[in-house]
């Protein structure tokens, strides 16, 4: 089974004046940590609500410094349940993203429609890596308990 995550990171960012310039420098930021390991996850602007329900812009500014929710997105192969897939995304990410808390938002199962070619005749998910590439990971030896 192939599952699609979605993990909520706290990026800190610092000597920003607006929201706009926050976001912009956290996923540059989060992508530098990110590549050229993790190149195939998928990097966006996390959605914060107030207890309220109110809408909150995803980062928040004090003093010209700024934690920025974001949400990266991955699509694990090969796993035995959702469980699995999760411990196996924050694993990886957070191997990279030295000191971001992280939280997994959701693990969605991959239908094979949504699997694609990428016009060299190797299919991959939309946003994870081919067995033809070479770039998975036996993901049985990263988790120990089950």
């Amino acid at each position: 089974m192939d599952c699609r995550v979605v993990v909520e990171a706290a990026v800190p960012v610092y000597d920003v004046e607006t929201v706009d310039e926050a976001i912009r420098i956290a996923i540059s930021k989060t992508g530098e940590m990110l590549n050229p390991d993790l190149k195939y996850v998928e990097i966006s602007m996390g959605a914060r609500t107030s207890p309220g329900g109110e809408e909150l812009p995803p980062a928040f500014i004090a003093a010209d410094e700024a934690l920025v929710a974001l949400e990266l997105e991955m699509t694990v192969f090969n796993v035995e349940r959702e469980e699995h897939a999760s411990r196996i995304a924050r694993k990886e990410i957070g191997q990279r993203l030295e000191n971001i808390p992280l939280k997994v938002l959701s693990v969605d199962r991959v239908d094979d429609e949504s699997v694609e070619t990428d016009g060299e005749g190797d299919t991959r998910a939309e946003t994870g890596p081919s067995e033809a590439d070479g770039t998975l990971v036996d993901y049985d030896d990263l988790v120990d308990d089950r």
